[in-house]
């Protein structure tokens, strides 16, 4: 995800968490690229497998084209763009010691909100299992078990987002054979913040043109349309007849 601005700091004095909370967003992965190595000749002094270039075996190590079977996921957050579904996926995971026979973990939840201009209180978001398994709440009941959940949202309009993720669990006490001795509700909060940008810019400009005689005024329409997606700049002219 984006920059994490901050968490509860009244729970962070009561001593660290045993869940953390892993926010990760979700896009479309691409064909990893490989860069094959020239073919070598004897005379050339070199002696390096073609197949060291390669992102993935191939029958044909002397093949230049530069794509591979590979998917790959971006290596970053990315940008977020007016129109788009932003999708991310929230992992609550239990961080207890495997050896640890004296806390356990139960009930997690997580809660999320996304935070707009249009509603700096934030807007109550709607969670998904990433499986079947992970509908369980007990899904993180042992020591490095996990409860995941995924969020959609469609993004209207442009500014600062802050997606607001809430994670609730209860931590108990054992004092011997399995038996509590004593449990507590705890709770802690993150908050990611990211931008959403235009995915177009519209820029228009009106020119008169020379008169002509006795003929009506005429007037040139320019119009830009800027993208800022990774698409090529376009501009459109045209000359209305009156």
């Amino acid at each position: 995800m984006s920059r994490q601005r901050g968490q509860s700091t009244s729970e962070g004095l009561k001593g660290p968490h045993t869940v953390s909370l892993k926010v990760l967003r979700l896009s479309r992965p691409s064909l990893a690229d490989h860069h094959p190595l020239p073919q070598q000749t004897s005379s050339n002094g070199l002696h390096i497998s073609p197949n060291a270039s390669l992102s993935f075996p191939s029958a044909d190590p002397t093949d230049s084209f530069i794509l591979s079977p590979v998917l790959t996921l971006p290596p970053a957050f990315g940008s977020a763009y007016v129109g788009e579904t932003f999708s991310c996926t929230l992992c609550a995971n239990n961080e207890l010691p495997e050896n640890d026979e004296a806390r356990r973990i139960s009930a997690v939840r997580i809660a999320a909100e996304m935070q707009m201009p249009s509603q700096p209180a934030g807007l109550a978001l709607d969670l998904a299992g990433a499986s079947s398994s992970d509908v369980n709440e007990n899904a993180t009941a042992k020591p490095g078990g996990s409860l995941q959940k995924i969020v959609r949202f469609e993004l209207k309009e442009e500014g600062n987002h802050i997606l607001a993720a809430t994670v609730t669990y209860t931590e108990t006490l054992l004092a011997g054979e399995g038996r509590a001795a004593s449990g507590r509700v705890r709770t802690f909060r993150k908050l990611y913040q990211f931008v959403a940008q235009p995915l177009m810019a519209v820029r228009t400009k009106v020119e008169e043109l020379p008169a002509r005689g006795t003929a009506p005024p005429q007037y040139a329409l320019e119009a830009q349309l800027s993208a800022q997606s990774p698409i090529r700049n376009s501009s459109t002219r045209w000359r209305p007849r009156t």
